[in-house]
């Protein structure tokens, strides 16, 4: 792979996230930048000139911590405020928000703040016990008072624990620094097809292009209400609605979840213009009764123009990204027709190539490995953490990013999305590895090997299902075999990598090399 560095001059020279959000704050001080709608509790607002007031009251309290620039914080929380809060606090000193799957068990809690190094926590009563046990090596551990927004169910915090209410300091102790965009702000975990996820590290400069490219792919103004349900944790809540709406100067009403049964009244009560959506959120709402009218200009997701637009009077624009790539490097046009069911066309801040597998160009018509190409800590992630080795080995020897995704390329330019590399499965809009559910049903004793595959599923598009690999079989395996392996994998396992379906084999099929055929295995699972 050819050496990549980062331009000198860039569109955010001498600007980071903490100068963006002074823009706003100071330009537009009452104007509302996150409305929280909790299922339980009242509304909450924080113009733009509380919520920077409060992140700079948190980074002091931070501060005073001992977090200091380049220090990282685990930020283990589902949808609430104080989530944005204290990533947007842990910017303004310069310090690194390691945001996590707020469903990742211990096993996975222990590995990402070691692996990250993590200095200290902010969680929410129900994960208290979990990062305090996982994450050894913590100096503090900061409790909200809530579960987003309901009581929680045991008031007790663990010992050396504080409130999150006690991060609130001086924020004449942390004053404005001098920017710095190449700086890292942020990490996420993402699955890949490692047994390990790897944790993906963006710049300032990173996430200012995501606001920026999301806030003009999306066509946001000042005046558009984004509604964000979809996790924090992950790059559509955090780069495509929140990052994007702060850049337009927009408002995002914020909710724990999403909500089928209150979709509707949350988007009219704010007159919400803008939200991204999944296929399992489209399908959930079409068992909603729909109101007559809403101000929805737009919604974005997996695909332009699907047949629920003529239903819900709504334009939906396709869209193509990854952790890595910030934002679309593949997206819909806003203001012309897109073709139904595409994806878009390959957004104009990045280089796309569809190539055979020898390496040569498709023809239109042709399905082919998607690759990206843009600027590492700019327009592409910085580096996988920890992880020389996998950062260079994901480009190719021209610089380009290897997704793992393959796509159609129409004869009308149209992008269409086709499969995914076969050991990623998606559940319910999560990035789920098969390697991963692998690893942990191989502690249990008596299995010889095993493989997990995908199984479609009319809800969540595809659930894992594993096959079991013992001598003899299912005749031969001990009775209790698939009731140790449910609980190896609800111990080891976030709830929705954990297979819907056992099956104890006597053989596996092979390719080449002795290799397990999961070709075979997806083609029995589908003939059920």
């Amino acid at each position: 792979m050819p050496a990549l560095r980062s331009p000198l001059i860039h569109p955010f020279s001498n600007f980071d996230v903490p100068h963006l959000l002074r823009v706003h704050a100071e330009a537009r001080p009452d104007h509302p930048f996150l409305v929280w709608e909790p299922f339980e509790g009242e509304t909450r607002i924080w113009s733009y000139a509380r919520f920077e007031h409060e992140v700079r009251q948190v980074a002091a309290g931070l501060k005073k911590r001992g977090v200091k620039q380049g220090a990282r914080v685990l930020i283990h929380l589902d949808n609430c405020p104080e989530s944005l809060i204290a990533w947007y606090a842990c910017a303004h000193l310069g310090a690194v928000a390691v945001t996590t799957n707020a469903r990742s068990v211990a096993d996975d809690l222990v590995y990402f703040s070691g692996h990250a190094d993590v200095v200290g926590a902010i969680t929410q009563p129900a994960f208290a016990s979990l990062v305090a046990s996982s994450c050894a090596r913590i100096e503090w551990l900061a409790v909200t008072e809530t579960d987003n927004g309901a009581e929680p169910q045991d008031n007790t915090r663990p010992p050396k624990s504080e409130s999150f209410a006690a991060l609130y300091g001086d924020p004449a102790d942390v004053p404005l620094c001098p920017a710095d965009p190449m700086l890292p702000v942020g990490i996420q975990y993402t699955s890949g097809t490692t047994s390990r996820p790897k944790g993906v590290v963006w710049t300032h400069a990173n996430a200012l292009w995501g606001a920026k490219l999301c806030a003009m792919h999306e066509d946001l103004r000042q005046t558009d209400v984004h509604l964000t349900y979809l996790p924090l944790f992950h790059t559509n809540a955090q780069s495509y609605s929140v990052l994007a709406a702060l850049w337009a100067g927009a408002t995002v009403v914020l909710q724990p979840r999403f909500s089928a049964s209150r979709f509707w009244s949350v988007s009219q009560k704010h007159n919400c213009t803008w939200t991204s959506m999944v296929p399992f959120c489209v399908r959930a709402l079409m068992g909603q009764e729909k109101p007559k009218s809403h101000a929805y200009r737009y919604w974005g997701n997996g695909i332009s123009a699907p047949p629920t637009d003529d239903y819900f009077g709504v334009k939906t624009i396709g869209w193509w990204g990854m952790t890595e790539t910030i934002t679309h490097g593949i997206v819909g046009d806003i203001h012309l027709p897109n073709r139904p069911m595409s994806i878009g066309k390959p957004a104009t801040s990045y280089e796309i190539a569809i190539l055979r597998d020898s390496g040569e160009p498709v023809d239109p018509g042709e399905t082919g490995n998607l690759l990206v190409r843009g600027v590492p800590g700019l327009s592409l992630f910085l580096e996988y953490l920890n992880n020389e080795e996998a950062t260079a080995r994901s480009f190719d020897e021209q610089g380009y990013f290897i997704t793992g995704d393959r796509v159609t390329l129409g004869e009308d330019g149209f992008i269409s999305f086709a499969d995914r590399d076969k050991d990623m499965l998606k559940v319910g809009g999560e990035n789920v590895a098969a390697s991963e559910i692998e690893r942990v049903v191989m502690t249990v004793p008596g299995i010889q090997e095993c493989a997990v595959v995908a199984r479609r599923d009319p809800m969540l598009d595809e659930v894992p299902v594993v096959f079991v690999l013992v001598p003899g079989g299912e005749a031969a395996a001990p009775k209790d075999l698939a009731e140790k392996i449910g609980e190896a994998c609800a111990r080891g396992l976030a709830d929705f990598k954990r297979p819907r379906d056992i099956r104890i084999v006597a053989e596996l099929p092979r390719s080449t090399l002795e290799k397990i055929a999961k070709a075979e295995l997806r083609r029995i699972v589908d003939e059920g």
